[in-house]
């Protein structure tokens, strides 16, 4: 592979980021809404929903013939990165 190539590829890469980040905003926005609703600190973490959303990943990771290990890791990061976002936000 070519060093253009790797920065054609690269350019794509950056565009798709900047896709990433619409859907992170909008994503962002919607935790908002929810946190709005939660009465209690205690109720930021919700384990149960937290293994659904693990359990539903990964099965639909398989089914688009995606790493699942990615998926997994991605989506158990962003969630730690939301809860610690709500604790920060959280006015009650």
């Amino acid at each position: 592979m070519t060093n253009k190539n790797i920065l054609l590829i690269r350019k794509q890469l950056d565009k798709l980021d900047n896709s990433f980040l619409d859907l992170v905003k909008k994503r962002t926005k919607l935790v908002d809404k929810v946190l709005s609703n939660k009465r209690y600190k205690k109720d930021i973490i919700d384990n149960k929903r937290i293994e659904i959303i693990i359990k539903n990943i990964k099965r639909k990771s398989k089914q688009k013939n995606i790493d699942p290990k990615i998926t997994e890791q991605i989506w158990k990061a962003m969630i730690k990165a939301y809860i610690q976002y709500e604790y920060r936000n959280f006015k009650k």
